[in-house]
């Protein structure tokens, strides 16, 4: 599992101009799977990103969590995190996960994720316009597994 971590001021996802789900201060979370991925995979990513200390103190040191700030988290789903670019010019998706079973994965994502934060999401395999304003900019990856 892998997830792409970026702290915003507010952002947003729209799907067909209509904006489905919003954030102020929080988090964008674009979220991918693959084939090995587990509920224990989840976990350890709920748990990495809800504890995470990629905000600011009173110091003005990243120090505080999501959890300490009451930010709220806005999930995307995005396959193409496992893109693989090794070979020629044209991404090869085959070490994303099935659409079918990641959308499962990725909804146990989000209720685990919304016992401690406020969770707005897109929508699983909507071809979706993602407007994110990057606070920092800070961008950080969580990947479960070895």
């Amino acid at each position: 599992m892998r997830l792409i971590v970026q702290r915003s001021k507010n952002s947003s996802v729209s799907i067909n101009s209509k904006v489905v789900g919003k954030i102020s201060s929080g988090l964008v979370v674009l979220v991918g799977f693959t084939h090995t991925d587990t509920i224990k995979d989840i976990e350890y990513c709920v748990r990495k990103l809800i504890n995470l200390r990629i905000f600011d103190d009173d110091n003005g040191v990243m120090n505080k969590s999501i959890l300490d700030v009451g930010g709220s988290v806005l999930s995307i789903s995005q396959f193409t995190l496992y893109a693989d670019t090794k070979k020629g010019n044209r991404p090869s998706y085959i070490k994303a996960m099935n659409g079918s079973v990641a959308t499962k994965l990725y909804d146990i994502f989000n209720d685990k994720l919304k016992e401690h934060v406020k969770v707005e999401t897109g929508m699983f395999g909507a071809d979706m316009l993602v407007s994110i304003n990057n606070d920092g900019p800070v961008t950080i990856i969580i990947e479960s597994g070895d």
